[in-house]
């Protein structure tokens, strides 16, 4: 029961690749851009959890779904991934949202 968070966000990550590599939006567009992108916004997300611990702000609850495994003190290790998760969301957002309208553009007379 430990696994379940770790396991939801890793199985929601399998399917935002799957509607990347189906849409060619991100990686199936720019593997590079993309992954650098996708590092900074990691990087960046990473900086403000370490600042927001070190301030006191941010804690790490307690959960039985979770693994108990931390990455830094107060950093678990499914915050890892769903920063990875909310950072490729967003890129397959905004990429998605640029499809949608540049077909609709090319759809207009």
């Amino acid at each position: 029961m430990n696994l379940l968070y770790l396991i939801a966000l890793l199985v929601s990550l399998g399917a935002m690749v799957l509607l990347d590599r189906r849409f060619r939006l991100v990686f199936w567009r720019d593997a590079r851009r993309a992954s650098l992108t996708l590092a900074a916004g990691l990087v960046l997300f990473l900086a403000w959890d370490a600042a927001g611990i070190a301030l006191g702000i941010f804690a790490r609850g307690g959960s039985r779904y979770m693994t108990g495994i931390e990455l830094a003190p107060e950093l678990p290790l499914e915050e890892l991934f769903f920063l990875l998760f909310l950072c490729y969301l967003t890129l397959v957002l905004v990429f998605g949202a640029r499809t949608l309208l540049d077909r609709r553009k090319a759809d207009r007379p």
